[in-house]
């Protein structure tokens, strides 16, 4: 169990991680870079794992059930857009806030659904497991109440006044976007004990089932947000704005984002599968909190909150204490 704790809590590390290139792209807008990320992420990086770390891939993915597959590919599909609206999110209401509220509303629904594939566990571990979602729920409050009263603060300085984006707006795409992103635990759970029977059986070792999982998932996420990202570019003529002098820079830097997301996504998996029957929940919870608290630290180190009061950074501050205990309830819950 400590094993697969740790790789949670790795992949949590990694994901939180994952978005912080985006602010350092030049001469790109949110199309641009988002879509360069997401189609380095879903597309070129799950496929180029797949083929290079997985004996007989092909057969794999053609020995999955077509039942299971299509459940895989419409709950990835929904988690596509989820990831769309998350990036989006972001854009308008920075790192710390966009992952606390996407990342929080995540916890809370794609913890419970695992429970759909895997069975409901006893009285007691599932009373403590809601009681550690319900305080993960006051967590995800105090970050909204926290975006709000920064935007209380910076309405009321002229030099932001223009320039800040409306919080509401962001706090809803946020939520909405957390709540399909759920698409990914379901898809997770769905899919990996037959992929995990197939691969094994052809000679890979156990971690390679995540990568597999993780090209399903991913390829069939890329089915919405790929071409969503193409008709932007289109309707925008956006297109003119890779031909910037710093397109290698900026190819880089999503490339990085690319990879820390999928390398998170893959290592969650691994990490579920080492915590056994409850996995799918607890590694879930974990993997999620260690997110929010490492971009909520990187939003307050690049500057994200220094236009807000003690009050805002204390309502945020707030809300990661309460995500933390309420993962820590969770997993004391997965020890009964």
């Amino acid at each position: 169990m400590i094993t697969g704790i740790i790789w949670a809590v790795l992949a949590g590390i990694m994901l939180g991680l994952y978005a912080l290139p985006e602010k350092f792209t030049k001469e790109f807008e949110f199309e641009n870079t988002w879509g360069l990320m997401f189609f380095i992420n879903m597309i070129i990086v799950p496929i180029a794992a797949g083929l290079l770390m997985v004996e007989g891939l092909g057969e794999i993915i053609t020995s999955i059930p077509s039942d299971i597959l299509a459940k895989m590919m419409f709950a990835s599909l929904l988690w596509g857009v989820g990831v769309m609206m998350w990036g989006k999110a972001i854009d308008y209401i920075g790192l710390s806030l966009g992952f606390s509220l996407f990342i929080g509303t995540v916890i809370l629904i794609g913890s419970l659904l695992p429970f759909m594939v895997d069975g409901v566990p006893d009285s007691k571990k599932l009373i403590t497991i809601l009681l550690g979602l319900l305080i993960v729920l006051s967590g995800v409050l105090f970050n909204g109440k926290a975006g709000l009263t920064r935007e209380a603060d910076q309405a009321t300085n002229e030099d932001d006044s223009g320039l800040h984006k409306s919080m509401t707006t962001g706090i809803l795409i946020a939520i909405a976007g957390g709540l399909l992103a759920t698409g990914f635990s379901y898809a997770n759970a769905a899919g990996r004990p037959v992929i995990h029977e197939s691969s094994l059986a052809l000679g890979n070792p156990e971690w390679v089932t995540a990568v597999i999982v993780m090209l399903v998932i991913y390829v069939s996420g890329a089915l919405f947000v790929i071409p969503y990202f193409i008709v932007q570019l289109t309707s925008k003529s956006l297109w003119s704005k890779f031909k910037t002098k710093h397109l290698s820079k900026n190819i880089l830097l999503t490339s990085l984002m690319a990879i820390f997301n999928f390398a998170a996504s893959a290592s969650f998996a691994y990490a579920a599968y080492l915590l056994g029957q409850s996995g799918n929940t607890v590694g879930y919870a974990i993997f999620n909190t260690i997110c929010v608290a490492v971009a909520i630290l990187s939003g307050i180190f690049t500057g994200e909150w220094s236009n807000g009061s003690k009050k805002s950074r204390k309502f945020l501050y707030m809300g990661l204490i309460s995500m933390l205990i309420g993962v820590s309830v969770i997993a004391f819950g997965n020890s009964f």
